[in-house]
């Protein structure tokens, strides 16, 4: 965790334990490493020929987001580059897959619409709080858990195993599990993500009025 500037530290200058402004941590090599991981996964994963390595490098790339948030709070080493760019790293991540199983034909195109649909607004969103407001967007919990979600279900689909017989419910080529078609176990966690992104839209749309409200206030 940061500390915070001592009250004898003369203004304008940094405290020796405060490393918000470093670039060369740990933390920030490891998010770095992640993202020469993603063009990487996604070469691998639209040429078709090995399900298994697409889905290493996705895994990896995935699993070191706790690693080097774990490593930036346990180091003391929290930066404002890594605040800022680990979150990036991980749409990116998520794109490259949402994108990568639109074109190998495991994943109907109105899921790739409504996830690039959603970030767009929460960038949108994001990037007005801090333009005109000077604050920041927080990562909550439940962005958190919908980010891991859409993770598991991404990186089952890669893989194409296990797979489970379908629900019966309704037979359309834009819904696969819910027909009579068995389906890689992978795709009822993408549903589930998809519901948990709609509901983090919203509650990132109520953050972002009170954020403003607050502000206003003061």
């Amino acid at each position: 965790m940061v500390e915070e500037r001592p009250q004898n530290t003369p203004s304008g200058l940094d405290s020796p334990d405060d490393h918000s402004h470093d670039i060369y941590t740990i933390a920030n090599i490891v998010t770095v490493l992640r993202l020469i991981l993603v063009p990487f996964f996604f070469a691998i994963l639209i040429n078709g020929q090995n399900n298994t390595l697409a889905f290493a490098l996705f895994t990896v790339a995935a699993s070191t987001d706790w690693l080097d948030g774990q490593i930036a709070r346990r180091t003391g080493t929290v930066t404002a580059l890594g605040k800022a760019f680990d979150p990036l790293v991980d749409r990116l991540l998520i794109a490259a897959g949402v994108l990568g199983l639109y074109v190998v034909h495991r994943l109907p195109g109105w899921i790739v619409v409504f996830l690039f649909a959603r970030d767009i607004y929460l960038m949108y969103g994001a990037w007005r709080l801090e333009q005109f407001h000077h604050r920041r967007m927080p990562v909550t919990f439940a962005g958190k858990c919908t980010t891991a979600v859409l993770l598991i279900g991404f990186a089952d689909l890669i893989l194409g195993w296990p797979t489970v017989p379908g629900l019966g419910i309704v037979e359309s080529v834009y819904l696969p599990g819910l027909g009579s078609q068995p389906a890689a176990l992978g795709v009822f966690f993408v549903y589930t993500g998809v519901a948990l992104s709609l509901g983090t839209a919203v509650h990132y749309t109520f953050l972002f009025r009170k954020i403003v409200s607050e502000g206003a206030a003061r």
